[in-house]
């Protein structure tokens, strides 16, 4: 089937073009029959072009395009005229003008689809993502797709401009499980035996320092076998960093001016720079996150010094076990209702809490069902901390640290919610967190973690705790959030082979297993190995925000459903005794 190159994509007819002959292809978006002219809206990845069917200017044309319905694909050749006043659309950047069609080339029919291709469309997302290939036909995903493109391609422009080089890193790669569990491939040729697709090319990036390239970057693609959630794919995209004789002032600084371009160039935002700083223990006691949303204020305070002699049990029990006590100030919420209460005691519950001490401000001093264990000075402390007026609602939880911050920091956000003080503008509320610790206490495997992985490198002043109390050591790792996302995480990593066996020792993994989990970096390390630290942007994340969507999904081609599945092409699926039999595989 022959048809002409077009000469115009349907975004860019003006009226300048009036008058001129143009080709144009794409799919019929909506068809309209108005007393015998046809109308029709014709769209393309760039807009849309109404194009004119009236058979006092073509009969021919006219008589094929009575055939036409939605998704149809064509190409026209036509001339393009000012629209009739009073039916411009100022809606569409073409909506000046129409082009008369002269000649008609039906290049596929379509059969009715699944769902309408609009962006303001109500349907089931796994139908969306079963026909992924319609789904995308709507400029709203296209256009996140678009963006996606930008964000990569002015991340590329940037790190080449700032001498970093991008280099692959392999796709298959030894097994070395730690957290996530990893997506294994089986080997044909040394039977038994597997790959692991890469959690992150941590190792590798590393082994590139070691190796003297000095700036690395790469846009990768990670994978990892775990529970799913809105923000979360088996497969994801990193915008990976690392570099050289830096300290952490150095990446902040890289970072910071790689968001400021991004915000320039895609939004055309003047982020002001340098960005906001918390450590982890002020995130947590301010706002019960380490990825706390800036955008709006509601800021937890801690008051173990107004009960540090109290005698109310439960306050009494948290200061001597060096818990916390920490609460909320709710302006103007002192009318909720006791059913309002009690809904909120139920959602502290369910996130762990025994219970939800709550206290309405009054005219004269505290109104609350623990009133009564309270010594006037502590009542008078609690709202001179908080500086809460008549007609206030304070909220109090108190009980091991973390858990406890973290309970009253999803109260902050609820409250948030109910109070609708969080902004819905574009502004960003960017910040580094700062100084978490190096390590986690797991109670059930009565042992360390890695908060972050285990090459991120301790405080200086901290190592002297690594073999004694592990607890205590801070690390020299960092988190960019945006609006109470994580988008960015990094470390100054450990560059001394003796440092990073103390740390594999910390964090229970013998001589033996680091050597057959992390010979290669450990070996590396006896040859001179740089001071060096990084960071690893989630690209789908960054995206997502910067798209204003909600789900990582709407700005990834092919994603798969939260239970790890591909609708679309049915994957995973089964493969033949044959393929398993050659891998050396039997399935129990």
């Amino acid at each position: 089937m022959k048809f002409k190159r077009r000469t115009h994509t349907c975004s860019e007819l003006r009226e300048e073009h009036i008058g001129q002959d143009v080709v144009l292809n794409g799919w019929v978006d909506n068809r309209r029959d108005l007393g015998g002219v046809i109308f029709i809206d014709l769209r393309d990845r760039y807009g849309i072009t109404q194009i004119v069917f009236e058979p006092t200017f073509n009969l021919l044309a006219h008589e094929a395009g009575k055939d036409l319905r939605s998704e149809f694909v064509i190409s026209v050749e036509g001339k393009v005229r000012k629209r009739p006043e009073g039916t411009e659309n100022a809606q569409l950047s073409t909506g000046n003008i129409d082009v008369m069609v002269e000649k008609l080339i039906i290049l596929n029919s379509a059969a009715t689809t699944p769902f309408q291709i609009k962006d303001d469309i109500d349907v089931n997302e796994d139908l969306r993502l079963k026909y992924r290939y319609l789904d995308l036909r709507r400029s709203k995903l296209q256009n996140n797709l678009l963006m996606r493109h930008k964000v990569t391609q002015i991340a590329r422009e940037y790190f080449d401009k700032n001498s970093f080089i991008e280099v692959e890193t392999p796709v298959l790669m030894k097994s070395t499980p730690e957290g996530a569990r990893d997506f294994l491939v089986p080997s044909r040729l040394h039977k038994g035996k597997f790959y692991a697709l890469p959690q992150s090319p941590q190792q590798y990036k590393q082994l590139l320092m070691v190796a003297g390239m000095d700036r690395y970057f790469q846009i990768v693609k990670c994978f990892r076998d775990e529970d799913l959630r809105a923000d979360r794919q088996p497969e994801f995209t990193q915008i990976d960093v690392e570099m050289s004789f830096v300290d952490t002032e150095d990446v902040f600084e890289m970072v910071e001016g790689l968001m400021q371009k991004l915000y320039k160039d895609i939004k055309n935002y003047d982020l002001k720079l340098p960005l906001q700083r918390l450590s982890f223990d002020q995130a947590m006691e301010k706002y019960g996150s380490d990825k706390p949303n800036l955008k709006f204020g509601l800021e937890m305070v801690k008051l173990n010094d107004v009960f540090q002699n109290s005698e109310f049990r439960v306050f009494k029990e948290a200061v001597e076990n060096n818990g916390i006590i920490t609460s909320l100030l709710a302006k103007g919420c002192g009318d909720y209702t006791r059913n309002q209460l009690d809904v909120l005691t139920d959602f502290v519950k369910k996130l762990g809490a025994g219970g939800l001490i709550w206290m309405r401000v009054k005219e004269d001093g505290l109104e609350a069902p623990i009133a009564k264990f309270l010594t006037e000075e502590e009542k008078e402390g609690i709202i001179n901390k908080l500086n809460a007026k008549p007609g206030d609602l304070i909220f109090m939880l108190s009980g091991t640290k973390l858990k406890t911050l973290s309970i009253m920091g999803h109260l902050r956000l609820e409250m948030a919610k109910r109070m609708n003080i969080i902004p819905t503008d574009d502004t960003p509320a960017l910040l580094w967190v700062t100084d978490f610790p190096l390590f986690e206490w797991d109670e059930d495997t009565k042992r360390y973690y890695a908060m972050h992985h285990p090459f991120t490198s301790p405080a200086v002043e901290d190592i002297q705790f690594m073999e004694t109390d592990p607890g205590k050591v801070k690390a020299r790792a960092y988190d960019l959030v945006l609006n109470g996302n994580e988008i960015a995480g990094g470390s100054i990593r450990i560059h001394d082979n003796k440092l990073q066996k103390i740390m594999f020792k910390a964090l229970g993994i013998s001589e033996e297993e680091a050597e057959e989990k992390f010979g290669s970096l450990l070996g590396a390390f006896k040859y001179g190995a740089p001071p060096h630290g990084g960071i690893a942007f989630g690209l789908d994340r960054l995206v997502m925000l910067f798209a204003g969507e909600h789900s990582i999904r709407d700005v990834m081609a092919f994603p798969k459903t939260s239970s790890g599945m591909s609708l679309m092409d049915d994957s995973p699926s089964h493969v033949d005794d044959d393929q398993l039999k050659e891998l050396h595989i039997k399935i129990r």
